[in-house]
């Protein structure tokens, strides 16, 4: 009885108050970029000299390191090879600790050695002439762009352009190798299966989390994050995203959530998503450089540091940086996009009062009415539905999801796990469907609204078909086609390309030569400021998965203190462009299949350069201040040098 004059006055209100956004100028949109990246040419240059002429000279404990390592890989180069016992161990690398049995610490780094050159890295640069490592990155380079670019040259799209360009540099390769110009391209080396199957899993469950039971779990999560202040809302996803990207793994964080920032995006009517899904996808990946199960490099770097790191230990360095991190990425977010999530502020000191003081503007308070006014028209529709209560396939939902996060939290595997929870999934669905929903309607009418008789139907022999008997309709006929089967050939073509590109080392190159000096002491200040930026550009060219595996083969005996910058680094190198992580193509990627385009390269620059170098800067330099991992290997021996040493100054 009340709503409807209530209803009529608050839409008149919202059409009046609240206006469109203006467009931002060239100097507003790549105004923060560019002045980030003057920064950054000054920091350095203040630090290493305008030539790199203030860059440190070696000390004894990088002398010292450099020697230990050199004699540890001789050590290991002259061990006999036991082929029979190696086999029996298996070829991954194995329990850390060996008894002195097993040959130790020695057996343990020839085992790893083995590793890393079997299955992470092999250095076949020397076997490509000029013309073959010119051909190969110009190739790269191009598909490169075209992928940062879908639309620019033919409406193809990002899965149809990276396995087009995988199959161009198969095909490439096999001419150079005939040629004489290349190696012998194995490119089925280069496909890591493991994140296709946990994509793929991660797909399964979250398709079947959604379309199990309207108003089930999914669309409580959705709810939880819905605000009529868009600021708040903004604020509930980046929160969300951030603690579930740390306990759980950032892609899967955006493979299920990227749906629901849209959905909430169309229920507001916000005439710009783009704020909300950058902050989604910038606080993902910050949030899983949190913990060593955030992200897939984490889990490599993990495996492949020579000496041990665990979870406690790697989450207590990184929480300091993460959480300076997050607030940057916020405060820069409020204020790049204060027109969107602020209507009807006038600058950054009145956001203050509306986050602070609780100011609101009159369009904020149109929102508020609207939303209100919505939530009780849906009300007064549904008074006799039990809303807000849990069913019994919700519930099975809720159980299905913790032993998800259970499995995940007690190291099993990730990829079986998640492929299971969607079986699992799959089949409680498939059930009811078959016994609780209510059968569709079969019905037609004709046009004054009367029924028809139904039609018959016949098989082949030519024997009516009765109802009861009609072909039941199963899940690879409905559910299991809304699979991204695109997403999983992006990332088969985008592996084809970045392995034949590291094949050329081109990549190892340009680390080497823009390093100089600092190459044997990248971690320690200043070199540590040119260092992370060379690892963003990398990681951002070359991916940042190949990025660590290159430095694990590299800098086969770095500390842990070493990889904790370098995980930090590249976890954060990924808001940097649309390209710099799985996370943001997954985000673009489930944002379009529901018809938002918003998310693209050109968009996302603007405001992930500035993001991203001024929390990659702030976390290096709160990692380098306050740290307790070591800054050298005890494996190798190293600390026990720099023991000795400070006991002989003391």
């Amino acid at each position: 009885m009340t709503s409807s004059l209530y209803d009529e006055e608050v839409v008149a209100d919202c059409a009046v108050d609240v206006p469109k956004p203006r467009k931002a100028s060239s100097l507003r949109t790549w105004g923060p970029a560019m002045v980030a990246m003057a920064l950054v040419i000054a920091v350095n240059a203040f630090l290493l000299g305008p030539t790199g002429g203030k860059i440190p000279a070696l000390t004894e404990k990088h002398i010292n390191r450099r020697n230990l390592a050199e004699a540890r890989t001789q050590a290991v180069l002259s061990m006999e090879y036991d082929p029979v016992a190696d086999a029996k161990r298996g070829r991954r690398i194995g329990e850390r600790n060996l008894s002195e049995e097993e040959g130790g610490v020695l057996e343990y780094t020839r085992r790893r050695h083995r590793y890393l050159g079997e299955y992470v890295h092999i250095d076949v640069s020397g076997q490509f002439s000029f013309f073959g490592k010119l051909s190969v990155s110009f190739i790269y380079f191009c598909f490169w762009v075209f992928l940062m670019f879908p639309n620019w040259f033919l409406p193809i799209g990002r899965p149809g352009i990276a396995l087009g360009g995988g199959l161009s540099m198969v095909v490439w390769r096999f001419i150079l190798q005939i040629a004489g110009h290349g190696p012998f391209f194995d490119a089925e080396r280069v496909i890591i299966m493991e994140p296709l199957f946990l994509l793929f899993g991660l797909m399964l469950t979250t398709i079947y989390l959604e379309k199990m039971e309207r108003g089930g779990l999914f669309d409580k999560l959705r709810d939880s994050l819905d605000d009529p202040v868009n600021w708040k809302r903004s604020a509930k996803i980046m929160a969300m995203s951030t603690i579930g990207s740390a306990a759980v793994m950032n892609d899967s964080i955006v493979l299920i959530f990227s749906g629901v920032v849209v959905d909430l995006c169309v229920r507001h009517k916000v005439t710009n998503s783009l704020p909300y899904l950058l902050s989604l996808a910038t606080t993902a990946n910050i949030g899983s450089a949190l913990t060593m199960t955030g992200n897939p490099q984490n889990i490599l770097i993990v495996s492949l540091a020579y000496d041990d790191i665990g979870w406690l230990e790697f989450a207590g360095n990184m929480a300091i940086p993460v959480v300076a991190a997050t607030f940057i990425n916020s405060a820069m977010m409020f204020a790049y996009y204060g027109p969107e999530l602020f209507p009807g502020s006038s600058g950054i000191v009145e956001n203050f009062g509306v986050m602070f003081g609780g100011n609101r503007t009159p369009e904020m308070l149109a929102q508020e009415h609207a939303y209100y006014a919505r939530q009780a028209a849906a009300k007064e529709g549904k008074e006799e539905d039990s809303s807000g209560s849990w069913s019994m396939w919700s519930r099975i939902q809720v159980v299905v999801v913790l032993l998800f996060l259970v499995c995940f939290a007690v190291g099993l595997d990730v990829c079986v796990t998640s492929i299971c929870a969607g079986a699992i999934l799959m089949c409680v669905a498939s059930y009811k469907r078959q016994h609780y929903d209510p059968r569709p309607e079969t019905v037609e009418y004709d046009a004054d609204g009367n029924p028809l008789p139904p039609k018959k139907t016949y098989d082949i022999d030519g024997n009516e078909i009765q109802p009861e008997d009609e072909e039941i309709v199963t899940e690879s006929e409905t559910t299991l086609t809304e699979v991204d089967y695109g997403l999983l050939m992006l990332f088969i073509g985008q592996f084809i390309l970045i392995g034949s590109f590291d094949d050329t080392g081109v990549p190892q190159a340009f680390f080497n030569v823009t390093m100089g000096s600092c190459a044997k002491q990248m971690t320690s200040v200043p070199c540590v400021y040119w260092f992370v930026i060379i690892i963003t550009v990398l990681s951002n060219i070359a991916s940042n998965v190949p990025v660590c595996q290159m430095l694990a083969a590299t800098f086969p005996y770095a500390s842990p203190y070493d990889w904790l910058q370098v995980s930090f680094s590249a976890t954060i190198a990924g808001n940097l462009t649309m390209l710099g992580s799985a996370a943001n193509m997954i985000v673009a990627f489930q944002a379009a299949k529901v018809g938002d385009r918003t998310f693209t390269s050109e968009r996302h620059a603007p405001f992930g350069i500035p993001s991203t170098i001024g929390c990659l800067y702030a976390g290096t330099f709160l990692l380098s201040t306050f740290h307790f991992s070591p800054e050298c290997s005890e494996k190798l021996g190293e600390c026990d040098g720099d023991a000795a040493n400070d006991d002989a100054v003391n």
